[in-house]
């Protein structure tokens, strides 16, 4: 009898065994999950931010395809700004929804890090990854996909060659539309699994925080030889012969200058807090460099949509300084080149506006969610005693600092790319510096409302520090 039990227990405990861990995973994601207002947060936050991405990248897509339509002697001209377009925004939009992907990405590695520690697998901390990341993700793209639908007899007013460009030039085929959506999601599952890779490794100093998130300074060597080849791209711009080739050019050129841009945004942000750190002699001080420290990443993420932009405004400045120069010296002018003046400082203004959209969801998502992702040092602060003043100071100062620097910065290597392809003269025009001048003003008002209008959250936390 008892050897029957035994093995009647010897077959029958591996499904019993499976089955109660399922069922203790279950428990412990529901208990994991029921965190309250933060964890409602941090489920909007990242939603909101994939929902604008996804619109945005529609809209300019559909923009930057209906020129294609055109084939005409000057169809050539609107594919190459088309292609300059796509490149000043399409790689920022991208990389904002890099940023919702790892939207409150400390409160998430809490949370694996913690299943790990209670005895769940990797393979069921990378399936609840995956499935968290990319829910939110084609959640916040369907909203965008929906939004795009709505603003498309808006965008169709805006005339182009002398009329409207029309709804029925901006509807994408639907496979493009799902490609969008499938291309989200999937940059929110690889976010997810480089994340994920740390929790596996060393779950114990993720959740005790004994690890931070490491920056290479490689990043900007790298970013350097990079500038260095498209300078040279630009210089030898001539001998690309066709408008299709010209376009590849701005396209690779213009949209790899804005990638490395966020790859060594992180690193100098970095270098720049070591620096501020060692000559701290107030506690604000200290705060400010040791919260920039603590993650130079999300310290780039509250910067870097002011920073693109600040790029950005650089060839919207060129542009509607040739615009201008170019108008003033063919008085007169009509038909296909009046239209084309005018369509480009219509261009240049849509791109400035995108650009402004997208640093306006950037700033603020992005402050919502590091407020959220540091509730528990504020409130240790707070209950040392630590004054209220003090840690607004320091969380302003953690942002507008390397934000001063990072602006300017990137407004100059704007300049430096684009100098084999203009004159002197352009790039000083008053119009141009003003409005480079206008972008970066605008960017860091955004950036210090964003900081006035997130105080209420940092209230919310420190009046509230057990549903955080």
């Amino acid at each position: 009898m008892s050897a029957e039990s035994s093995s009647m227990s010897g077959t029958a405990n591996p499904e019993l065994s499976r089955r109660s861990g399922a069922v203790r995973t279950v428990i412990r994601l529901s208990l994991l999950t029921a965190r309250g207002g933060a964890s409602r947060s941090t489920l909007v936050l990242p939603v909101v931010a994939f929902a604008l991405t996804t619109a945005l990248l529609l809209i300019v897509l559909a923009g930057a395809l209906s020129f294609f339509r055109w084939q005409d002697s000057m169809a050539g001209i609107y594919q190459c700004l088309a292609a300059i377009a796509v490149a000043l925004l399409a790689v920022p939009l991208l990389a904002l929804g890099g940023s919702a992907a790892r939207l409150s990405a400390r409160r998430r590695d809490d949370k694996l890090s913690t299943l790990r520690l209670l005895g769940a697998t990797p393979a069921t901390v990378g399936a609840m990854t995956v499935l968290e990341s990319s829910v939110l993700a084609v959640a916040g793209a369907i909203i965008g996909v929906l939004g795009y639908l709505v603003l498309i007899p808006l965008v169709g007013l805006i005339p182009f060659r002398g009329e409207a460009l029309g709804a029925g030039a901006l509807w994408l085929h639907p496979v493009v539309i799902a490609a969008v959506v499938l291309g989200v999601g999937l940059l929110s599952v690889c976010s997810a699994a480089i994340g994920l890779r740390r929790v596996n490794i060393s779950p114990l100093g993720v959740r005790t925080r004994q690890n931070p998130p490491k920056v290479a300074v490689i990043r900007i060597v790298i970013g350097i030889v990079v500038v260095v080849a498209v300078y040279l791209a630009m210089s030898a711009l001539p001998a690309a012969g066709s408008a299709m080739g010209i376009a590849a050019v701005f396209l690779i050129g213009f949209g790899g200058t804005i990638a490395v841009l966020n790859l060594m945004g992180p690193a100098v942000i970095r270098l720049l807090a070591r620096g501020q750190w060692k000559r701290a002699r107030t506690p604000v001080a200290l705060l400010a460099s040791r919260n920039i420290l603590e993650s130079p990443k999300a310290a780039w993420r509250q910067v870097s949509g002011v920073a693109m932009t600040s790029f950005m405004a650089v060839f919207g400045g060129l542009g509607l300084a040739l615009v201008d120069t170019a108008g003033g010296s063919s008085a007169g002018v009509s038909g296909s080149d009046a239209h084309l003046y005018a369509d480009m400082r219509t261009g240049v203004m849509i791109t400035l506006v995108i650009s402004f959209l997208m640093v306006a969801c950037s700033v603020g998502v992005n402050q919502a969610s590091n407020i959220l992702d540091r509730a528990e040092l504020l409130v240790s602060l707070d209950r040392l005693g630590a004054p209220r003043q003090v840690l607004e100071a320091a969380r302003s100062r953690a942002v507008m600092s390397p934000l001063r620097i990072i602006s300017f910065g990137s407004a100059l290597l704007a300049g430096i790319v684009v100098f084999p392809l203009t004159a002197l003269s352009l790039l000083m025009n008053p119009l141009t510096l003003v409005t480079v001048l206008a972008t970066l003003l605008g960017g860091v008002l955004l950036v210090w409302l964003s900081l006035k209008a997130t105080t209420p959250i940092v209230s919310t936390v420190l009046a509230n520090p057990e549903r955080f």
